[in-house]
């Protein structure tokens, strides 16, 4: 739907737009004085209207930018002007301003999709996805919702073909499994729409397939040797260095997610039978892992002599007051990162570097090793509660032989 404006008249509507949206006022100040410089240059070019090539030369010339900024990453310096040349862009063709941050916590559905959205949460809850599911299908959804409301879009039902391949355009510069993932949304809310009589036309059938398959990244994986100096720059003789030891052995050794291990109960360490059941926060499948010797030992140690004193019955929780769970956001990037610096190893900037890295990590060990592939699956939680079963019956009896001794404990209690 691209209207070209005199880019005076652009940079007015363009003002008006974020002052509708309640921007601050230092940031339209910003704008204004940014879209003034970009008035100047196009009349020393001989431009009456913006153009994509425009904004590209502007930057080129006065900030030496030469990144094409829809495929790179943005220079930090440089976010500043690139976004707001964007903004531009964004108006011309689309109308709207399009939000490119994160939403957050407390987003207000705009009223006339209100009921379908609240409904289709609802749905979502009752078929049991995860929290961190729900709540990232939803952010994306909220793009598109933001997208709508700026079209003007009254109602579900006024919802076009034409309207979701704009805003499909809006999406083309992304990663592709970035865009894989906001077209599923899509397709699914869609006919959500459409099973439950918001829409008359099921326009999921509308949202483009995409053309280029997506192949995963080879995952970030340390070397043997890395591992065990992370592990090794632990000071175990500090109560937050027991509590961390034990959680990082956990990803390490047993490929538990970050959110399981935040979840993790009392209740859930079985030390007769020396295991520990895990209800994975993703698959929601309940997974049964044996406690090997030197996590025991850790879990002991952490236990006896460094979890303060507090009634949650959470395993691992905060080591300053209060002592409560971790929060429902925390990831535990932190507690790797530290580690990693400690131990003084040096990591590439395209390498990842957060738990995650230690569950691809004993994937990769356990393939090696010739694991089955069955095995590893479960392991990681990637298959549904029927694999538990070979899991239990391959990989159980082996693990077992490194599990600790409940007498051995008891005599060293």
């Amino acid at each position: 739907m691209e209207t070209r404006f005199p880019i005076e008249e652009l940079v007015s509507k363009v003002l008006s737009e974020l002052e509708r949206l309640n921007y601050a006022y230092n940031t339209i100040c910003g704008y204004r004085a940014f879209y003034k410089r970009v008035i100047a240059f196009a009349k020393e070019k001989n431009e009456g209207y913006f153009s994509e090539a425009l904004g590209r030369d502007f930057l080129q010339e006065k900030y030496n930018c030469t990144v094409d900024y829809y495929k790179e990453a943005m220079p930090k310096g440089l976010k500043g002007p690139i976004r707001r040349i964007r903004v531009l862009g964004d108006y011309q063709l689309h109308g709207v301003i399009i939000r490119r941050i994160v939403k957050k916590p407390g987003y207000v559905k705009p009223p006339q999709f209100e009921t379908e959205l609240t409904a289709y949460e609802k749905e979502c809850e009752n078929n049991e996805y995860s929290k961190r599911g729900l709540r990232t299908r939803m952010q994306r959804l909220f793009f598109f919702i933001d997208y709508l409301d700026r079209r003007k879009v009254q109602k579900s039902n006024d919802i076009t073909p034409e309207i979701i391949s704009d805003y499909v355009k809006t999406i083309y510069k992304y990663h592709e499994k970035s865009i894989a993932s906001i077209l599923t949304t899509l397709r699914v809310y869609l006919r959500f729409l459409y099973f439950n009589q918001y829409t008359d036309e099921d326009l999921s059938l509308k949202v483009p397939q995409q053309s280029k398959y997506y192949y995963p990244p080879v995952p970030s994986v340390w070397n043997k040797e890395d591992v065990i100096r992370i592990l090794e720059s632990i000071d175990r003789g500090n109560p937050t260095g027991k509590r961390d030891y034990a959680i990082l052995l956990l990803v390490a050794k047993l490929g538990l997610r970050a959110g399981d291990i935040k979840s993790l109960e009392l209740s859930d360490l079985n030390w007769h039978s020396k295991t520990i059941e895990v209800r994975q926060n993703k698959t929601k499948n309940t997974v049964t892992y044996p406690i090997l010797k030197d996590i025991g030992w850790a879990l002991i140690d952490y236990l006896k002599n460094a979890r303060p004193i507090s009634n949650s019955p959470f395993v691992f929780i905060r080591m300053n007051a209060p002592y409560e769970a971790f929060g429902k956001d925390a990831n535990l990037h932190n507690i790797i990162m530290k580690y990693i610096r400690l131990s003084g190893i040096t990591v590439s900037h395209d390498k990842k570097q957060g738990l995650h890295s230690l569950r691809h990590t004993l994937a990769s060990t356990l393939l090696e090793q010739g694991t089955p592939l069955p095995v590893i699956s479960e392991v990681l939680g990637h298959f549904n509660s029927k694999s538990t079963s070979v899991y239990l019956h391959t990989g159980m009896e082996g693990l077992r032989k490194c599990a600790i001794d409940p007498e051995e404990v008891l005599k060293n209690v």
